[in-house]
């Protein structure tokens, strides 16, 4: 796994696009702090930049550098989860303006997943995830579903578990700062 961090943390840091496995479905991935990165996402997704995109955090002390002021109920939300959460929290910090929600917003997940935990503790940035996928089409349940135009359209392809099959993609929770919680995908 260290090669395949190393090509895919080089690759981040140049402004690329990865596609590798995360704790829900195959996702397209970068520098969660590099606009140029983003709108390439959304070019090769053909979506909408109003559409917002999630991305990754390593652990808690990565989410509270980049959300300006985290409800104190994300953490107990978190811990007992039982599937992956992302959490969409107001305020977001240090991340690229073309990521954010125009109601300023960002939706984040703190992954359990191995190989993004490391590689989002190594990059020491938060990494773009979005599903692999053009927008409007259906989510891939595996890597052999993954289209050629995505497969081409990304720098790298991180060779892990792509013989995994049936990842869901996570349930999605806003938590708004003055305490409001919406279910927004259980």
């Amino acid at each position: 796994m260290e090669n395949e961090l190393k090509i895919a943390i080089d690759l981040l840091k140049k402004g690329g696009l990865i596609l590798y496995p995360t704790d829900t479905v195959w996702g397209i991935g970068c520098d969660a702090t590099n606009p140029q990165a983003i709108q390439k996402i959304f070019e090769l997704k053909k979506r909408s930049d109003s559409k917002s995109l999630i991305c990754l955090v390593s652990d808690f002390k990565m989410l509270n550098q980049f959300v300006e002021d985290v409800p104190e109920v994300a953490y107990d939300i978190l811990k007992y989860a039982e599937r992956p959460t992302t959490v969409i929290y107001d305020d977001p910090i240090r991340v690229a303006e073309n990521l954010i929600a125009s109601d300023n917003s960002l939706g984040i997940r703190v992954t359990k997943h191995p190989f993004c935990k490391q590689l989002v503790r190594k990059f020491r940035k938060p990494i773009v995830s979005t599903s692999a996928n053009i927008s409007g089409e259906p989510t891939p349940n595996s890597f052999a579903e993954i289209s050629s135009s995505i497969l081409e359209g990304v720098d790298y392809v991180v060779p892990l578990q792509q013989q995994k099959k049936g990842g869901k993609p996570s349930a999605i929770i806003k938590l708004k700062n003055d305490g409001t919680v919406q279910v927004i995908r259980s």
